[in-house]
Protein backbone atom coordinates (compact mmCIF):
# COMPACT_ATOMS: atom_id res chain seq x y z
CA UNK A 1 0.00 0.00 0.00
CA UNK A 2 1.81 3.13 -1.47
CA UNK A 3 2.05 6.23 1.34
CA UNK A 4 -0.73 8.43 -0.59
CA UNK A 5 -3.36 5.35 -0.05
CA UNK A 6 -2.64 4.57 3.58
CA UNK A 7 -3.21 8.81 4.13
CA UNK A 8 -6.64 8.80 1.90
CA UNK A 9 -7.43 5.50 4.40
CA UNK A 10 -6.67 7.41 7.73
CA UNK A 11 -9.26 9.95 6.62
CA UNK A 12 -12.03 7.70 7.53
CA UNK A 13 -10.35 7.09 11.39
CA UNK A 14 -11.98 10.23 12.87
CA UNK A 15 -14.92 10.46 14.77
CA UNK A 16 -17.07 11.82 11.78
CA UNK A 17 -16.68 9.06 9.54
CA UNK A 18 -16.75 6.39 12.27
CA UNK A 19 -19.99 7.90 14.00
CA UNK A 20 -21.60 8.13 10.19
CA UNK A 21 -21.31 4.43 9.41
CA UNK A 22 -21.72 3.18 12.77
CA UNK A 23 -24.74 4.47 12.82
CA UNK A 24 -26.04 3.99 9.77
CA UNK A 25 -24.93 -0.05 9.38
CA UNK A 26 -27.07 0.11 13.03
CA UNK A 27 -30.29 1.38 11.55
CA UNK A 28 -30.02 -0.61 8.30
CA UNK A 29 -29.40 -3.72 10.65
CA UNK A 30 -31.94 -3.23 12.77
CA UNK A 31 -34.51 -1.73 10.40
CA UNK A 32 -33.49 -5.52 8.68
CA UNK A 33 -34.50 -7.38 11.64
CA UNK A 34 -37.85 -5.53 11.65
CA UNK A 35 -38.35 -6.09 8.35
CA UNK A 36 -41.67 -7.75 7.36
CA UNK A 37 -41.42 -11.29 7.32
CA UNK A 38 -43.62 -12.65 4.31
CA UNK A 39 -42.31 -14.32 1.17
CA UNK A 40 -43.16 -12.05 -1.74
CA UNK A 41 -42.05 -10.81 -4.61
CA UNK A 42 -42.75 -6.87 -4.30
CA UNK A 43 -41.64 -7.07 -0.75
CA UNK A 44 -38.28 -8.62 -2.37
CA UNK A 45 -37.98 -5.81 -4.59
CA UNK A 46 -39.18 -3.26 -1.73
CA UNK A 47 -35.93 -4.74 0.31
CA UNK A 48 -33.68 -4.66 -3.01
CA UNK A 49 -34.40 -1.08 -3.83
CA UNK A 50 -34.31 -0.10 0.25
CA UNK A 51 -30.49 -1.45 0.08
CA UNK A 52 -29.55 0.40 -3.09
CA UNK A 53 -30.33 3.52 -1.65
CA UNK A 54 -28.09 3.36 1.03
CA UNK A 55 -25.45 1.66 -1.11
CA UNK A 56 -25.46 4.43 -3.43
CA UNK A 57 -25.28 6.72 -0.49
CA UNK A 58 -22.26 4.89 1.03
CA UNK A 59 -20.45 5.00 -2.51
CA UNK A 60 -20.96 8.95 -2.38
CA UNK A 61 -19.76 9.22 1.03
CA UNK A 62 -16.87 7.10 0.66
CA UNK A 63 -16.11 9.04 -2.72
CA UNK A 64 -16.68 12.67 -0.83
CA UNK A 65 -13.86 11.28 1.38
CA UNK A 66 -11.17 9.86 -1.73
CA UNK A 67 -12.00 12.78 -4.09
CA UNK A 68 -12.01 15.66 -1.47
CA UNK A 69 -12.38 19.49 -2.37
CA UNK A 70 -9.33 20.00 -4.67
CA UNK A 71 -6.91 21.60 -3.14
CA UNK A 72 -4.82 24.77 -4.28
CA UNK A 73 -1.29 23.37 -5.57
CA UNK A 74 1.39 25.26 -2.59
CA UNK A 75 3.35 28.15 -4.11
CA UNK A 76 0.58 28.84 -6.29
CA UNK A 77 0.70 32.51 -8.01
CA UNK A 78 -1.83 33.89 -11.51
CA UNK A 79 -0.31 34.01 -14.75
CA UNK A 80 0.24 37.42 -14.86
CA UNK A 81 2.34 38.63 -12.28
CA UNK A 82 0.73 42.07 -12.09
CA UNK A 83 -2.50 40.20 -10.79
CA UNK A 84 -1.14 39.50 -7.18
CA UNK A 85 -2.18 42.88 -6.02
CA UNK A 86 -6.00 41.74 -6.44
CA UNK A 87 -5.48 38.24 -4.63
CA UNK A 88 -4.60 37.68 -0.92
CA UNK A 89 -1.59 35.72 0.12
CA UNK A 90 -1.70 32.73 2.15
CA UNK A 91 1.65 32.40 4.25
CA UNK A 92 0.99 28.71 5.58
CA UNK A 93 1.01 27.75 1.80
CA UNK A 94 3.48 30.22 0.99
CA UNK A 95 0.89 31.37 -2.11
CA UNK A 96 -1.90 33.53 -3.10
CA UNK A 97 -5.03 32.42 -2.99
CA UNK A 98 -6.98 31.72 -6.28
CA UNK A 99 -10.59 33.62 -6.47
CA UNK A 100 -12.98 31.42 -4.56
CA UNK A 101 -10.58 29.41 -2.92
CA UNK A 102 -10.11 29.85 1.01
CA UNK A 103 -7.75 28.31 3.72
CA UNK A 104 -8.67 25.58 5.68
CA UNK A 105 -7.05 25.41 9.03
CA UNK A 106 -8.44 21.76 9.44
CA UNK A 107 -7.10 20.54 6.45
CA UNK A 108 -3.94 22.77 6.60
CA UNK A 109 -4.28 23.01 2.86
CA UNK A 110 -6.43 26.05 0.65
CA UNK A 111 -8.97 24.73 -1.01
CA UNK A 112 -10.86 25.30 -4.16
CA UNK A 113 -14.01 26.75 -3.89
CA UNK A 114 -14.42 25.94 -0.50
CA UNK A 115 -17.75 26.18 0.83
CA UNK A 116 -17.42 24.57 4.21
CA UNK A 117 -15.49 21.95 6.48
CA UNK A 118 -17.64 18.72 7.28
CA UNK A 119 -16.90 16.87 10.03
CA UNK A 120 -18.77 13.89 9.26
CA UNK A 121 -16.60 13.47 5.78
CA UNK A 122 -13.21 14.42 7.37
CA UNK A 123 -12.89 16.31 4.52
CA UNK A 124 -13.83 19.52 3.03
CA UNK A 125 -16.62 20.23 0.32
CA UNK A 126 -15.09 21.94 -2.18
CA UNK A 127 -14.99 21.89 -6.08
CA UNK A 128 -14.31 18.49 -7.22
CA UNK A 129 -16.60 16.69 -3.94
CA UNK A 130 -19.64 19.45 -3.98
CA UNK A 131 -21.93 16.68 -6.41
CA UNK A 132 -20.98 13.80 -4.35
CA UNK A 133 -21.63 15.44 -1.50
CA UNK A 134 -25.28 16.68 -2.59
CA UNK A 135 -25.67 12.94 -4.12
CA UNK A 136 -24.85 11.12 -0.64
CA UNK A 137 -27.26 13.80 1.30
CA UNK A 138 -30.11 12.73 -1.39
CA UNK A 139 -29.64 9.43 -1.04
CA UNK A 140 -28.86 9.00 2.50
CA UNK A 141 -32.34 11.05 2.73
CA UNK A 142 -34.18 8.74 0.85
CA UNK A 143 -32.38 6.02 2.49
CA UNK A 144 -33.43 7.17 6.23
CA UNK A 145 -37.22 7.90 5.42
CA UNK A 146 -37.39 4.67 4.39
CA UNK A 147 -36.09 3.32 7.45
CA UNK A 148 -38.17 5.75 9.91
CA UNK A 149 -41.44 4.41 7.66
CA UNK A 150 -40.73 0.33 8.22
CA UNK A 151 -39.42 0.95 11.48
CA UNK A 152 -42.52 2.40 12.80
CA UNK A 153 -44.99 0.10 10.68
CA UNK A 154 -42.92 -2.69 12.30
CA UNK A 155 -43.36 -0.88 16.03
CA UNK A 156 -46.92 -0.43 15.15
CA UNK A 157 -47.56 -3.57 14.16
CA UNK A 158 -45.85 -5.43 17.15
CA UNK A 159 -47.99 -3.40 19.45
CA UNK A 160 -51.13 -3.93 18.53
CA UNK A 161 -50.80 -7.49 17.92
CA UNK A 162 -49.52 -7.83 21.50
CA UNK A 163 -50.68 -5.32 23.40
CA UNK A 164 -53.91 -4.32 21.79
CA UNK A 165 -55.20 -7.53 21.01
CA UNK A 166 -53.18 -9.90 23.24
CA UNK A 167 -52.93 -7.30 26.97
CA UNK A 168 -52.06 -10.27 28.80
CA UNK A 169 -48.59 -11.54 26.57
CA UNK A 170 -47.73 -7.58 26.47
CA UNK A 171 -45.49 -8.03 29.18
CA UNK A 172 -44.20 -11.84 28.16
CA UNK A 173 -43.01 -10.41 24.97
CA UNK A 174 -41.62 -7.43 25.84
CA UNK A 175 -39.25 -9.41 28.47
CA UNK A 176 -38.50 -12.02 25.78
CA UNK A 177 -37.66 -9.14 22.97
CA UNK A 178 -36.61 -6.24 24.99
CA UNK A 179 -33.52 -5.13 23.24
CA UNK A 180 -35.08 -5.39 20.17
CA UNK A 181 -37.91 -3.52 20.93
CA UNK A 182 -35.45 -0.72 22.36
CA UNK A 183 -33.47 -1.10 19.21
CA UNK A 184 -36.22 -0.43 16.99
CA UNK A 185 -37.38 2.93 18.40
CA UNK A 186 -33.73 3.94 19.24
CA UNK A 187 -33.16 3.41 15.47
CA UNK A 188 -36.23 5.50 14.48
CA UNK A 189 -35.26 8.43 16.00
CA UNK A 190 -31.91 8.33 14.75
CA UNK A 191 -33.16 7.71 10.92
CA UNK A 192 -36.31 10.58 12.48
CA UNK A 193 -33.38 12.93 13.68
CA UNK A 194 -31.51 12.31 10.43
CA UNK A 195 -34.02 12.77 8.08
CA UNK A 196 -34.91 16.51 9.34
CA UNK A 197 -31.08 17.23 9.35
CA UNK A 198 -30.70 15.45 5.81
CA UNK A 199 -33.35 17.93 4.66
CA UNK A 200 -31.98 21.32 6.30
CA UNK A 201 -28.79 20.57 4.71
CA UNK A 202 -29.92 19.06 1.52
CA UNK A 203 -32.00 22.60 1.09
CA UNK A 204 -28.68 24.92 2.14
CA UNK A 205 -26.76 22.89 -0.44
CA UNK A 206 -29.15 23.38 -3.12
CA UNK A 207 -29.63 26.90 -2.43
CA UNK A 208 -25.96 27.27 -2.72
CA UNK A 209 -25.70 25.29 -5.60
CA UNK A 210 -29.04 27.46 -7.48
CA UNK A 211 -27.43 30.94 -6.52
CA UNK A 212 -23.59 29.13 -7.12
CA UNK A 213 -22.75 31.00 -4.01
CA UNK A 214 -20.74 29.10 -1.69
CA UNK A 215 -21.23 29.40 2.16
CA UNK A 216 -18.56 31.48 2.74
CA UNK A 217 -18.89 33.76 -0.22
CA UNK A 218 -22.52 34.13 0.84
CA UNK A 219 -21.03 35.49 4.22
CA UNK A 220 -18.86 37.76 2.12
CA UNK A 221 -21.81 39.00 0.19
CA UNK A 222 -23.77 40.12 3.46
CA UNK A 223 -20.38 41.79 4.61
CA UNK A 224 -20.23 43.62 1.67
CA UNK A 225 -24.28 44.94 1.91
CA UNK A 226 -23.47 46.33 5.22
CA UNK A 227 -19.79 47.71 4.24
CA UNK A 228 -21.91 49.93 1.58
CA UNK A 229 -24.88 50.88 4.23
CA UNK A 230 -22.15 51.69 6.80
CA UNK A 231 -19.92 53.54 4.13
CA UNK A 232 -19.50 57.44 3.96
CA UNK A 233 -18.84 56.83 0.69
CA UNK A 234 -20.58 56.54 -2.05
CA UNK A 235 -19.97 52.97 -3.00
CA UNK A 236 -20.62 50.84 -6.07
CA UNK A 237 -23.40 47.60 -5.43
CA UNK A 238 -22.12 44.39 -5.09
CA UNK A 239 -22.70 41.89 -7.40
CA UNK A 240 -22.01 38.31 -7.19
CA UNK A 241 -19.93 37.91 -9.72
CA UNK A 242 -20.34 34.02 -10.31
CA UNK A 243 -24.22 33.76 -10.78
CA UNK A 244 -24.99 32.08 -14.26
CA UNK A 245 -28.72 31.51 -13.89
CA UNK A 246 -30.10 28.65 -12.29
CA UNK A 247 -28.82 25.99 -15.19
CA UNK A 248 -25.65 27.56 -15.50
CA UNK A 249 -25.30 27.30 -11.61
CA UNK A 250 -26.30 23.55 -11.82
CA UNK A 251 -24.08 22.96 -14.45
CA UNK A 252 -20.84 24.46 -12.35
CA UNK A 253 -21.33 21.37 -10.22
CA UNK A 254 -22.98 18.99 -11.93
CA UNK A 255 -21.35 19.45 -15.23
CA UNK A 256 -24.21 19.30 -17.22
CA UNK A 257 -22.40 21.22 -19.97
CA UNK A 258 -19.08 21.83 -21.03
CA UNK A 259 -19.04 25.48 -21.18
CA UNK A 260 -20.08 26.15 -17.31
CA UNK A 261 -17.40 23.66 -16.47
CA UNK A 262 -14.17 24.81 -14.59
CA UNK A 263 -10.94 23.54 -13.13
CA UNK A 264 -11.21 24.88 -9.69
CA UNK A 265 -9.20 28.52 -10.79
CA UNK A 266 -10.51 30.35 -13.54
CA UNK A 267 -14.53 30.50 -13.48
CA UNK A 268 -17.23 31.51 -15.94
CA UNK A 269 -18.66 34.69 -15.22
CA UNK A 270 -21.74 37.30 -15.33
CA UNK A 271 -21.41 39.40 -18.12
CA UNK A 272 -19.41 43.41 -16.80
CA UNK A 273 -17.87 41.45 -14.08
CA UNK A 274 -14.43 41.40 -13.12
CA UNK A 275 -12.66 37.86 -12.39
CA UNK A 276 -11.30 39.55 -8.92
CA UNK A 277 -14.42 41.13 -8.06
CA UNK A 278 -14.83 39.16 -5.25
CA UNK A 279 -11.34 39.37 -3.90
CA UNK A 280 -10.67 42.76 -4.13
CA UNK A 281 -14.36 43.02 -2.00
CA UNK A 282 -12.38 40.57 0.47
CA UNK A 283 -9.53 42.93 0.43
CA UNK A 284 -11.53 45.75 0.92
CA UNK A 285 -13.33 43.62 4.23
CA UNK A 286 -9.82 43.00 5.20
CA UNK A 287 -8.58 46.84 5.06
CA UNK A 288 -11.68 47.60 7.11
CA UNK A 289 -11.33 45.17 9.58
CA UNK A 290 -7.91 46.59 10.00
CA UNK A 291 -9.30 49.68 10.85
CA UNK A 292 -11.76 48.74 13.69
CA UNK A 293 -8.88 46.81 15.38
CA UNK A 294 -8.69 46.76 19.02
CA UNK A 295 -5.27 46.49 20.90
CA UNK A 296 -5.06 45.04 23.87
CA UNK A 297 -2.22 43.59 26.21
CA UNK A 298 -2.27 40.87 28.23
CA UNK A 299 -2.10 41.52 32.30
CA UNK A 300 -2.61 37.90 33.11
CA UNK A 301 -1.77 34.81 31.13
CA UNK A 302 -4.19 32.96 29.36
CA UNK A 303 -3.84 29.11 29.37
CA UNK A 304 -5.65 28.20 26.17
CA UNK A 305 -7.94 26.01 28.13
CA UNK A 306 -11.49 25.46 26.66
CA UNK A 307 -13.07 25.37 30.39
CA UNK A 308 -10.90 27.56 32.48
CA UNK A 309 -12.56 27.30 35.75
CA UNK A 310 -10.14 27.87 38.16
CA UNK A 311 -7.93 30.68 36.43
CA UNK A 312 -11.19 32.64 35.46
CA UNK A 313 -13.84 31.80 37.61
CA UNK A 314 -17.17 30.79 36.78
CA UNK A 315 -18.84 33.17 34.90
CA UNK A 316 -16.02 32.69 31.93
CA UNK A 317 -16.37 29.15 31.62
CA UNK A 318 -20.19 29.07 31.44
CA UNK A 319 -20.18 32.44 28.71
CA UNK A 320 -18.25 30.57 26.15
CA UNK A 321 -18.44 31.54 22.59
CA UNK A 322 -20.20 28.96 20.26
CA UNK A 323 -17.57 28.16 18.06
CA UNK A 324 -14.76 25.68 17.83
CA UNK A 325 -12.60 28.58 17.18
CA UNK A 326 -8.80 28.05 18.61
CA UNK A 327 -7.98 29.10 22.38
CA UNK A 328 -4.83 30.91 22.37
CA UNK A 329 -2.28 31.10 25.06
CA UNK A 330 -1.21 34.82 26.44
CA UNK A 331 1.48 35.42 28.44
CA UNK A 332 1.75 39.01 30.17
CA UNK A 333 2.71 41.74 28.15
CA UNK A 334 1.82 40.50 24.37
CA UNK A 335 -0.01 42.31 22.62
CA UNK A 336 -3.09 41.43 20.83
CA UNK A 337 -5.13 42.68 17.63
CA UNK A 338 -8.95 41.98 18.89
CA UNK A 339 -11.32 41.95 16.18
CA UNK A 340 -14.47 40.22 18.07
CA UNK A 341 -15.59 41.82 21.68
CA UNK A 342 -18.01 39.47 23.70
CA UNK A 343 -19.01 40.20 27.41
CA UNK A 344 -16.17 37.37 28.97
CA UNK A 345 -14.29 36.65 25.32
CA UNK A 346 -12.65 38.18 23.24
CA UNK A 347 -11.08 37.55 19.96
CA UNK A 348 -7.98 38.16 17.98
CA UNK A 349 -4.56 37.72 16.99
CA UNK A 350 -1.35 37.96 18.82
CA UNK A 351 1.12 40.45 17.49
CA UNK A 352 4.58 38.59 17.58
CA UNK A 353 7.40 39.82 19.23
CA UNK A 354 10.94 41.04 18.19
CA UNK A 355 12.66 37.67 18.77
CA UNK A 356 9.87 35.59 16.82
CA UNK A 357 9.81 38.28 13.87
CA UNK A 358 13.73 37.63 13.95
CA UNK A 359 13.73 33.79 14.05
CA UNK A 360 10.30 33.75 11.43
CA UNK A 361 9.32 31.32 13.91
CA UNK A 362 6.43 32.17 16.26
CA UNK A 363 5.77 30.18 19.53
CA UNK A 364 3.83 27.05 19.82
CA UNK A 365 0.52 27.38 19.64
CA UNK A 366 -2.30 29.12 17.86
CA UNK A 367 -1.75 32.77 16.93
CA UNK A 368 -5.61 33.33 16.46
CA UNK A 369 -8.64 32.65 18.56
CA UNK A 370 -10.74 33.28 21.69
CA UNK A 371 -9.15 34.36 25.00
CA UNK A 372 -10.57 35.56 28.21
CA UNK A 373 -11.25 39.07 28.32
CA UNK A 374 -10.27 39.65 32.26
CA UNK A 375 -6.61 38.45 30.72
CA UNK A 376 -6.16 42.02 28.75
CA UNK A 377 -6.71 45.55 28.57
CA UNK A 378 -7.97 47.91 26.23
CA UNK A 379 -4.79 49.94 25.37
CA UNK A 380 -5.80 51.08 21.56
CA UNK A 381 -5.45 55.09 22.57
CA UNK A 382 -2.20 54.80 23.87
CA UNK A 383 -0.02 56.11 21.47
CA UNK A 384 3.05 54.63 22.88
CA UNK A 385 1.51 51.46 22.56
CA UNK A 386 0.03 52.13 19.18
CA UNK A 387 4.02 52.26 17.62
CA UNK A 388 4.15 48.58 19.12
CA UNK A 389 0.99 47.46 17.63
CA UNK A 390 2.03 48.45 14.03
CA UNK A 391 4.70 44.96 13.81
CA UNK A 392 1.28 42.95 12.25
CA UNK A 393 1.66 39.37 12.17
CA UNK A 394 -0.89 38.85 9.63
CA UNK A 395 1.51 37.25 7.14
CA UNK A 396 0.96 34.33 9.50
CA UNK A 397 -2.88 33.78 9.17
Amino acid sequence: MTEAEENELRLFWHWGPMVSLILTLTVVTTTYIWWPVENHTRLSAHFGLYMLLYLLALYNFVMSVLMGPGLLPKHWQPKEPKDTRFLQYCHKCEGYKAPRAHHCRRCKRCVLKMDHHCPWINRCVGWANHAYFVYFLFFYLLGSIHSAVVLACGLYQFVSDNFMLQPKKFIILVQQNYLSVIMCVTCFCIALGTVLTMIKLLVIQMYAILTNCTDIEQWIWKKAQVRRYCSQQQLQPFVHPYHLGWYGNLGQVFNMDSQYRSRGIDWPMRANCDQYALTIEQLAQKADKRNRTRIYRCVKRATGSWLPLWSQGLMVTLCLPCTDDPRIVLEPNDLVRVTRIGSHWLFGERVLSELEERRKQPRPGALRGWFPRPCAVDITETSNCKDQSNKSNFKYE
